[in-house]
C-alpha cells in the first residue's frame, strides 16, 4: 500500500452512485460517518432489503484516493485539515476530532489497544448486561486482522489490520524508552495479550505508513455500491425530530428533513451530546433555558471523561533520536500505587517528532488512564454550526492529582535512565515543573487531554440514574433513537478508545431488527 503523491486533489464524491439525496425514506438513518458510523453502515447494509442512509458532516473520499494528509499515519489531528474545531473551556486548547468520512479514525495516531477486562468488569458490576470481556471478545476478534498474538484472543480475518510495530521499525528514542523501562524493572509485553502490564511497541491500525480508517476498512467500493446504502457528504445534522416520544426524522442544518424508522447518532462524544441536547434530550433546566422543548430529561453531557495528559518535551538531535516510522512508537503501561486489581492506570509514551514542531526533539506523553474526574458538555447555542461548550475539568478529583503526579515522577525517572537519558537534551516544556516535586500549579496548568473523550451519554442498567442509554444504545424515554459511539461508555476505558469504539459498533450491529 502506497501513500498518494503530494499534494493530492480529489473530486467531490457527492455525484457518484450511492451518494446524494435518498430515493425514499430510509429504514435507518445513521448520523455521523465516523469511527462507529462507518462500521454500522457497512454491517447494517448487509441485509439487502434494508435501506440505510449515512450522513457525514465532512467530505467523503474514495478509499483509494485519500488526500495525503489523511492517508499518512505521520500526520495527525488538526494537521490533517479535517477538524471540527472543538476547544476546551476555559483556556481554548484544541480538541481535535475528524470531520470526514472515517471520523477520528482518519486523523488519529493509529494506536490499536483494547480496553482491559477490568474496564468491562467495572461496567458490568453496575448492572450493565452484555458487556463483560468474554461477551465483547468475539466483536474485538471480528473487527481485526492481527499479525501477532494468540489465535484464541486475536482476529485474523477482520477488515481492520492491526500490526504491532517491530523493534526494527522503532526510532532509537522509541527503543530507548523500552530499554529504560526494562532497566527500571518493567517487563516487555504485548498490550493486547492476557498480561498487558509492561512496555511494548504500539499495535497500530496502519500499513506501510498508511492510516487505515474505518471508512477504508469497512466502506469499500463493493460496500458503497450496495443499492440499499446511500452516503451523503457535507450533511450537518441539526436535531432529531420527534412525534411524541418517537424519533421520526433527522433535520439537517440546511433545512432538509429525512424521515426514518430508526435513527442512530454516531457523532462522537462531543457531537452526539450536542445533537441530543438540540433535540430536547438532556437536562431539562438547561434545555428550557435555551428555549428547547424537553422530550426526555436525561443527564446528557454531565459525566463525560477523558484521559488527562502532560507533554514532557525534551530537546534532542534528530540524528541521535533516529527516524520513527510511526508518530506513536512505544509506551509503558503500568499500575500505580493506588490502582486496584487488574487496573493499569499510568501510561508513558514517546511522541516523535513533536507536533507542531516546537523544538527538534521528542515528547514523553504522561497519561492517567483511570481518571475519576468528570467534565461537562453543554450547548452554547441552539445553532448547529456552533460548537458545544466543553469543560474537561481534568484533575478535579484529588485522587487523580495524586496518581497523575506519580505518573509524572515515573516519566522523569525514565528520562534519567540509560539509554534514553543519553539521547535527550534539557526539558523545555513545561519549564517550571520540578521533577522531584512533580506537582503544584505548574503541573495542573500544563495538563491537556489525550483526546479519548467518552461518556457524555453513558450506558447503564434500568435503575441507574446516571444512564442515558441502555445496553443496546437505546435512548431512555424515547423510541426509535439510539446512540452508538464512545459517548455511551459508562466511563473512559484504560486504553486509547479507537479499537473499543469499533468493537462497540460491531457488538451492537446485531441488535437491529
Amino acid at each position: 500500500m502506497r501513500l498518494p503523491a503530494r499534494p493530492a486533489r480529489h473530486r467531490s464524491a457527492a455525484r457518484r452512485p450511492g451518494h446524494g439525496p435518498p430515493a425514499r425514506d430510509a429504514d435507518i438513518v445513521i448520523v455521523g460517518g465516523g469511527t462507529a458510523g462507518a462500521v454500522l453502515a457497512a454491517r447494517l447494509s448487509e441485509k439487502p432489503s434494508r435501506q440505510v442512509t449515512l450522513l457525514e458532516a465532512g467530505p467523503v473520499h474514495r478509499p483509494a484516493r485519500l488526500p495525503y494528509r489523511l492517508a499518512s499515519s505521520a500526520v495527525i489531528g488538526t494537521a490533517t485539515g479535517h477538524d471540527w474545531g472543538y476547544t476546551a473551556s476555559p483556556g481554548g486548547a484544541r480538541l481535535p476530532r475528524g470531520k470526514v468520512l472515517g471520523g477520528s479514525s482518519a486523523v488519529n495516531a493509529t494506536v490499536a489497544m483494547r480496553a482491559l477486562p477490568s474496564d468491562f468488569a467495572r461496567w458490568s458490576a453496575n448492572g450493565l448486561r452484555g458487556w463483560t470481556f468474554a461477551e465483547v471478545l468475539p466483536s474485538y476478534r471480528r473487527l481485526e486482522r492481527a499479525d501477532h498474538g494468540s489465535d484464541a484472543l486475536r482476529g485474523r480475518a477482520g477488515p481492520v489490520p492491526v500490526h504491532r510495530l517491530e523493534d526494527h521499525e522503532l526510532s532509537r528514542a522509541q527503543a530507548g524508552l523500552l530499554e529504560a523501562a526494562a532497566a527500571l524493572g518493567h517487563p516487555r509485553t504485548d498490550f493486547n495479550s492476557a498480561r498487558p502490564r509492561g512496555a511494548s511497541p504500539y499495535p497500530v491500525t496502519a500499513a506501510e505508513g498508511v492510516r487505515i480508517n474505518t471508512a477504508m476498512a469497512y466502506l469499500t467500493e463493493e460496500v458503497r455500491a450496495r443499492p440499499g446504502l446511500r452516503i451523503e457528504e457535507h450533511a450537518l445534522a441539526d436535531r432529531v425530530m420527534f412525534d411524541g416520544d418517537r424519533a421520526a426524522a433527522v433535520r439537517l442544518a440546511d433545512g432538509r428533513v429525512l424521515p426514518a424508522r430508526d435513527i442512530v447518532l454516531c457523532c462522537g462524544t462531543y457531537g452526539s451530546a450536542a445533537v441530543l441536547l438540540r433535540s430536547g434530550v438532556g437536562p431539562a433546566d438547561r434545555m428550557r433555558a435555551l428555549g428547547i422543548p424537553v422530550v426526555a430529561d436525561l443527564p446528557v453531557g454531565t459525566a463525560y471523561q477523558d484521559h488527562p495528559l502532560l507533554y514532557l518535551v525534551h530537546t534532542g538531535w534528530p540524528h541521535r533520536l533516529g527516524r520513527p516510522r510511526s508518530v506513536a512508537g512505544a509506551a509503558l503501561w503500568t499500575a500505580g500505587a493506588e490502582a486496584t486489581e487488574g487496573e493499569l492506570d499510568l501510561h508513558v509514551g514517546v511522541m516523535q517528532p513533536v507536533f507542531p514542531p516546537l523544538v527538534p526533539g521528542l515528547a514523553l506523553i504522561v497519561g492517567l488512564t483511570r481518571p475519576h474526574s468528570r467534565g461537562v458538555i453543554e450547548l452554547a447555542s441552539r445553532d448547529p454550526a456552533l460548537a458545544p461548550r466543553i469543560r474537561p475539568r481534568h484533575l478535579s478529583d484529588e485522587r487523580d492529582q495524586r496518581r497523575f503526579r506519580e505518573g509524572v515522577t515515573l516519566a522523569c525517572r525514565l528520562t534519567r535512565t540509560h539509554p534514553l537519558a543519553d539521547l535527550l537534551g534539557p526539558r523545555v516544556l513545561p519549564p517550571a515543573l520540578v521533577p522531584g516535586a512533580a506537582g503544584g500549579r505548574a503541573l495542573e496548568a500544563a495538563v491537556r487531554t489525550f483526546h479519548h473523550p467518552t461518556s457524555s451519554a453513558p450506558m447503564g442498567a434500568d435503575e441507574d440514574p446516571a444512564a442515558v442509554v441502555d445496553a443496546s444504545g437505546r435512548v431512555r424515554g424515547t423510541r426509535g433513537l439510539r446512540v452508538i459511539d464512545a459517548s455511551i461508555f459508562p466511563d473512559v476505558p484504560s486504553a486509547p478508545t479507537n479499537l473499543t469504539v469499533i468493537m462497540a459498533a460491531e457488538h451492537l450491529a446485531g441488535t437491529f431488527r
